[in-house]
């Protein structure tokens, strides 16, 4: 059986960043054929020493192995001069550069846009940063939290006089990957037509705020305050009711019924007569809590089947076990499963597209610090003396690829 081809399939993506959003981008590349090289420090990445949840893995902790799927290995000293050279030798040989260092610290490296340019016209370069390659913030940590907070999304959920709530999962990170991701493509059909590289800006805080382009509108051209109810409706640019509500057993979360529809669904008879769309806005916390009152009254399954069956849009509030065992999920094929060589079997989620003709596949799982230094430089054309002499002076580093348990 031919093996399909995948979109990426003969481009090369050299990822010099760290943590999660730069790596998140380059994996997406990865899942898509690209040949992403991982060029890492001598001891290894930082995220392999800090495992979101405490979740070590055997020889790779569970947040880097989410992250490097797809990539491969090179461990080298960006500090030492003969390091900086084996890196422009790769990048010679490459299509996207991707990077997420301080600002400054590229230029100091000599792996700034212009220098690398100068060695590969043809290269898409990538530098993400939290808040601008320059400005009054350039200095800032750009960490996910942080740029939750200033983002303004904060203050969009919840009661007012209660403290903001931060979202469930490392948004700032994942969108900005996304965004890098799409910028990656866009560049490359642009080199595609033209020839030309050029480089690519992607920060965070940009990301974040662009995300936010409906409300944000409400609120420049409509004018609309960004004012909190003193009930947790889920969103302050939503007609009430529309939030998270407690059941007997549980949660379901509600959004966009008709008050009079639902009124005989729940047994309120105060919402007979009533119009969404005016009083829905006019009378936010009082629709909140009557309807809270209702629904306190009998389990999540019970309301979720009463309101679909009559058109309300309502739907359970999922834990992680849930989500893993949905059957929508499972018919999705959301989640993936592979075999690694150190951490034993993984289930970890998939890719959020599907291609046809060219689909996303695992190739290989996250790699060990090094594991592909000598495959990459031989490939590049230095010899077995030269990578050996460079082994003996810390210059690079190599660790030999695992055995499968089963194949030992």
């Amino acid at each position: 059986m031919t093996t399909p081809s995948r979109i990426l399939d003969g481009y090369r993506v050299v990822d010099c960043s760290i943590a999660m959003a730069g790596p998140f981008a380059a994996q997406r590349l990865g899942d898509l054929g690209a040949d992403v090289i991982k060029v890492e420090p001598t001891a290894g990445e930082w995220q392999r020493f800090a495992a979101a949840g405490g979740a070590q893995g055997n020889r790779i902790n569970v947040s880097f192995l989410s992250l490097n799927r797809n990539k491969r290995s090179l461990a080298v000293d960006l500090k030492s001069d003969e390091g900086k050279d084996v890196v422009r030798e790769l990048v010679r040989t490459a299509d996207v550069f991707i990077q997420n260092y301080r600002p400054g610290v590229a230029a100091r490296l000599g792996l700034d846009y212009e220098t690398l340019s100068a060695l590969n016209p043809s290269l898409v370069y990538v530098s993400m940063s939290g808040y601008g390659e320059d400005g009054p913030y350039r200095d800032r940590p750009g960490q996910d939290l942080l740029l939750q907070a200033m983002s303004g999304a904060m203050l969009s959920a919840g009661r007012a006089g209660e403290p903001p709530t931060p979202a469930g999962q490392y948004l700032a990170d994942a969108v900005t990957a996304s965004t890098a991701f799409e910028a990656v493509l866009a560049a490359l059909l642009h080199r595609e037509r033209t020839g030309e590289g050029q480089l690519v800006t992607v920060n965070m805080l940009d990301a974040l705020t662009t995300l936010q382009m409906q409300e944000l509108s409400v609120h420049t051209v409509g004018g609309v305050p960004q004012q909190r109810g003193s009930e947790p409706n889920a969103h302050v640019y939503i007609r009430a009711p529309y939030g998270v509500f407690a059941t007997s057993d549980g949660y379901i979360a509600l959004a966009f019924a008709d008050l009079a529809v639902l009124g005989e669904a729940i047994g309120e008879p105060s919402f007979a007569g009533l119009d969404a769309e005016e009083h829905g806005w006019t009378h936010r916390d009082e629709l909140y809590a009557k309807t809270a009152a209702r629904l306190a009254g009998d389990t999540s399954a019970h309301w979720i089947d009463t309101l679909l069956g009559v058109g309300i849009w309502a739907g359970p509030v999922y834990g992680y076990a849930d989500l893993v065992d949905d059957p929508q999920i499972i018919h999705n094929g959301t989640f993936v499963e592979y075999d690694h060589p150190t951490e034993g079997h993984i289930k970890t989620p998939g890719f959020p597209y599907r291609f046809h003709k060219t689909p996303a596949s695992i190739e290989r799982g996250a790699p060990l610090v090094g594991e592909h230094t000598r495959e990459i430089l031989a490939e590049l054309g230095f010899t077995g003396e030269t990578i050996d002499g460079m082994l003996e002076h810390a210059v690079i580093a190599e660790t030999p690829a695992a055995v499968p348990a089963e194949a030992s």
